[in-house]
């Protein structure tokens, strides 16, 4: 089974003082002149309730690491932290924490959650100071294995912005407001003199975090001087426009920081909201198409362990790009509607994602591998190595910032489901299992509950709740990778549309409304590092259904920080095959998929791979291990290559696996 280890908790009570929360059907925040509308515009915090599979993610993560990090963590997670006024760590990883949890309370609606995340919000707000500085203010020698920077760095304080804009979100505490405004026009004057890179260089390549609350705050209050904040920022964060368009930096191994660039990507389209100007789209659009070049793998990420490190599949991917770049995404979803851009949030979410942490939500990986048949301690081929464990799955195996940093993936993409709309409507454009509740066309309060096995199966319903007839415009999104998708309304056809494209349904409504979006799911392939071959069905990559044996190993050679324990997966079963050239419109003969009958509550490993597909291959002798991954992966295709006979192998959805092959040598019949 997919690496599922417990880990003993400690019990620890915490209380807060609760804060009234905001409806979730509250007025939404258009634009104000003179930035540019966005395409879609966020719902509260609570407003989306996930159902069925997503659900139970966000419950696991309740009952593992991110509602307990506290008791897990405590050299970091305590009272001892800079962000609740100790002496402690004042750098990312409280904030990094609290930037999962609080969403994850909140759409939960769990008083429990909500009063662990409390006190770290208190704290920030009462933190501020009369030049409108807030956070840690006092710095402390290095001690305790805990990593100290200057406590007025920029760089945490952008997180904690997050974390307030969120808690916003969900309550309306105007505190909120008030600390922002004296926050930024703090910076305003102090970043001549203290650039963003004064204290350490973060900062500079993340200042797209910075600017996106600088506008929403803008969004709010109309304060003049926040533009003049924003242009300020954006000339002192890294120019990943002239980088994207002008150089090549995305060709170089060692150019840019993994997690720097799945947060900077966002920057030139963040900036585009004030300037909207062409090159800032084109400057984007190149950078991915420059990644997916140079440094792209099946699961949806790139080489970067730490440093990019291009596009063989056994270079290390690190959690922490994984939920940053979810969160790029979709924040530039926001901005422009684009379908890429959705399609591009559910790769990672449904392959890279669920693969790189345990079932019960207590270990992850630091790096995973797109071809991954070992994950044990050992120095491997990565621009970085923390004593070899950086593949194992621990608590704080590899590097602990991941161990902060993971609990926003799920929550935050159950925030993006759905959207409202200018025109007054209302849109999904992930799909999961949710019900939503939302104000559309003249202030009428509506509510969707959508049903769906999606990413697994085909048909998303939406069954509309309403107290009385409304005419609004339900925006649908059809994914790229489908062919022809079908609108239902009643159950009668309303209309079949190619993929790649927004569907608007405008119409007046009643209750009991059902629309049922049927978008097939065919076998496509995609070509990757030395012409090797995924294989892909709908959004979901496919691997080799490797047998895994665990075992927990106690950790005797690293600073207690590293974790007391971690867990090595070796593989059972042969794994070096190479998939048999087929003609592509012989796929589906080729590949045969197999449903393994109603989707499981939790579907994320071999046992409950709710789909599986079968085909043939043939093994490859010289095909064998280096310093335990995957040696050279044999060019397809090489002629004369030595193979064995054909053979049935069975693959599963990526992120059911721990162990798997996903880009495949091809081979000759």
């Amino acid at each position: 089974m997919k690496v599922n280890i417990s880990i003993l908790l400690l019990s620890l009570a915490v209380t807060a003082v609760g804060q009234p929360k905001q409806t979730p059907t509250a007025s939404y925040q258009a634009a104000r002149a003179p930035l540019r509308p966005n395409a879609y515009q966020e719902l509260p915090l609570g407003a989306i309730k996930p159902q069925g599979w997503l659900r139970e993610m966000l419950v696991r993560q309740k009952t593992g690491a991110t509602g307990k990090l506290d008791q897990l963590y405590p050299l970091v997670m305590n009272e001892r932290n800079g962000w609740l006024g100790g002496d402690g760590d004042q750098w990312e990883r409280g904030p990094y924490w609290i930037d999962g949890l609080l969403p994850l309370a909140y759409i939960l609606d769990d008083k429990e959650l909500i009063a662990k995340a409390k006190p770290w919000v208190e704290w920030a707000i009462k933190s501020q100071q009369p030049d409108g500085y807030f956070g840690p203010s006092k710095d402390y020698g290095p001690e305790r294995g805990v990593q100290r920077n200057n406590s007025r760095d920029w760089w945490p304080k952008m997180v904690m912005l997050k974390i307030l804009k969120q808690y916003y979100s969900a309550t309306g505490d105007k505190r909120v407001i008030n600390l922002m405004t004296n926050y930024f026009r703090y910076q305003l004057k102090e970043l001549p003199q203290k650039p963003l890179d004064h204290w350490t260089f973060w900062a500079r390549y993340r200042g797209g975090d910075n600017l996106m609350v600088v506008y929403w705050l803008y969004n709010i209050t109309g304060d003049k001087f926040l533009l003049d904040l924003g242009d300020l920022i954006h000339k002192q964060t890294f120019d990943y426009t002239d980088g994207f368009l002008n150089t090549d930096m995305l060709s170089r191994a060692g150019s840019i920081h993994c997690v720097n660039l799945a947060q900077g990507i966002k920057a030139p389209i963040i900036y585009y909201q004030h300037h909207p100007e062409q090159k800032y789209l084109d400057a984007v659009d190149k950078g991915f198409a420059d990644i997916r070049k140079f440094n792209g793998m099946a699961h949806g990420l790139y080489g970067g362990d730490e440093a990019l490190h291009g596009n063989n599949p056994t270079q290390g991917s690190e959690l922490c790009s994984a939920v940053e770049m979810m969160f790029s995404l979709e924040s530039m979803l926001e901005i422009t509607g684009k379908v890429g851009f959705a399609d591009h949030i559910e790769k990672i979410a449904f392959n890279a994602l669920p693969a790189q942490v345990s079932d019960d939500f207590m270990n992850r990986q630091y790096f995973q591998q797109a071809n991954q048949v070992m994950t044990t301690r050992l120095t491997r081929n990565f621009d970085v190595n923390h004593g070899g464990t950086d593949l194992c799955f621990g608590l704080l195996s590899g590097y602990p910032c991941c161990t902060s940093n993971m609990h926003q993936g799920w929550p935050k993409f159950t925030q993006n489901l759905w959207y409202v709309t200018p025109d007054k409507g209302i849109a999904a454009l992930l799909y999961a299992p949710s019900e939503v509740k939302a104000t559309v066309g003249n202030s009428t309060e509506v509510s969707f509950k959508e049903e769906t096995n999606y990413p697994f199966e085909e048909t998303v319903k939406f069954t509309l709740t309403t107290a009385k007839t409304v005419s609004f415009p339900f925006h649908l999104r059809v994914p790229q990778w489908c062919r022809k998708a079908s609108v239902k309304i009643n159950g009668k056809v309303w209309r079949e549309v190619d993929g790649n494209q927004i569907v608007k349904i405008d119409r007046e409504w009643k209750t009991g409304d059902v629309v049922e979006l049927d978008l097939p799911m065919h076998i496509r392939k995609d070509i990757w590092f030395e012409n090797s071959m995924s294989v892909e069905r709908g959004p979901i990559v496919y691997g080799l259904k490797i047998g895994e044996e665990s075992k927990l190993v106690k950790n005797d050679k690293d600073p207690i920080e590293y974790g007391a324990s971690y867990v090595e997966v070796r593989p059972t079963t042969p794994w070096n095959y190479g998939l048999i050239q087929v003609p592509d419109n012989k796929l589906e003969e080729n590949y045969k998929v197999e449903k393994k009958g109603p989707v499981s509550l939790y579907p994320w490993n071999p046992e409950n791979a709710p789909v599986q597909i079968k085909t043939r291959a043939k093994r490859i002798p010289s095909w064998g291990l280096y310093n335990e991954m995957t040696g050279p992966i044999p060019y397809s295709i090489t002629y004369n290559l030595e193979t064995g006979p054909e053979e049935e192998i069975t693959l599963i959805p990526y992120g059911c696996t721990s162990l798997r092959i996903s880009q495949f040598p091809v081979v000759r019949k």
